[in-house]
């Protein structure tokens, strides 16, 4: 039978695909609307099992906020090349996920897989009709959500969204432009805890017998030993804790300086680097 042009634009606005496919779905489906979505959506499923196998480990770390930014969320969406993942559709998709996610608050992957993505489909079905629409494997890898009482959630996100970080700050201070300073500080220099006793034991733990053995093995006096290692560690700490750290614009103060200048405080945050 004849498919008009308004046919396949039709399928084409409901659907994302390509002409050419729409074209082939409704000849198959003998101008049935609904029956060839439901043969495009199979087509995507087709793809999506044959592309199972491969990595996919570019994509986009993506943030969103509520309009009060107490909450915040930041998700990481995957695909098999950096081509995909500047393309409209895969960026539409990473932030339409991460609205999802901030309005939904689901648990975990499985949970947010089965929310509503538009009209009648879900996130997992819109991920499986873009998979046979790109013809590469996709996947939203992981998710972070962060709620403050009295504070402000804020983000950096690093040009071409390789990178990512969601801060939650509190004060009386300019909230947006020293967060900002501080989720920038976060990105570059890739803090383990805000403070040194947020720090898990374990890691001061290894640290200790690192810096032990090689005092040890540099032949250091046994009576010195614990000032060598309690200065080490303390080396660790302004290498690795955020307040401990060097401000990245100004190096001859720390991080805990500029926030007490700027009238703030660090409560937690989130760094996503893609495929960490």
């Amino acid at each position: 039978m004849s498919i008009s042009a308004k046919q396949v634009k039709e399928l084409r606005d409901a659907t994302g695909v390509g002409m050419m496919d729409c074209k082939k779905a409704l000849k198959e489906a003998d101008g049935d609307f609904d029956e060839a979505v439901n043969l495009l959506r199979k087509k995507g499923e087709k793809v999506a099992g044959k592309r199972s196998g491969k990595e996919a480990d570019e994509g986009l770390v993506v943030t969103a906020f509520s309009d009060d930014h107490s909450l915040g969320a930041i998700v990481e969406v995957n695909c098999e090349t950096d081509f995909v993942a500047r393309t409209d559709d895969f960026q539409d998709f990473a932030d339409r996920v991460a609205e999802i996610v901030l309005d939904e608050q689901p648990d975990d992957l499985d949970a947010l897989k089965v929310a509503p993505y538009k009209d009648d489909t879900t996130v997992e079905d819109e991920l499986v009709a873009l998979t046979g629409k790109i013809g590469e494997k996709l996947a939203v890898r992981r998710f972070d959500i962060l709620e403050s009482g009295d504070g402000r959630l804020i983000s950096y996100v690093h040009p071409g969204s390789k990178l990512g970080v969601l801060v939650e700050v509190d004060g009386d201070g300019n909230l947006e432009e020293a967060g900002r300073d501080v989720a920038m500080q976060i990105a570059a220099l890739e803090p383990i805890a805000v403070s040194r006793e947020e720090v898990p034991e374990d890691v001061k733990a290894e640290e200790r017998e690192v810096a032990r053995e090689a005092a040890l093995n540099e032949g250091k006096p046994e009576h010195v030993i614990d000032q060598i290692v309690d200065g080490k560690l303390d080396r660790f700490f302004e290498d690795n804790v955020l307040l401990e750290q060097a401000f990245v614009k100004d190096s001859s103060v720390s991080v805990q300086e500029m926030i007490d200048d700027a009238g703030l405080t660090v409560e937690r945050f989130t760094r996503y680097a893609l495929g960490d």
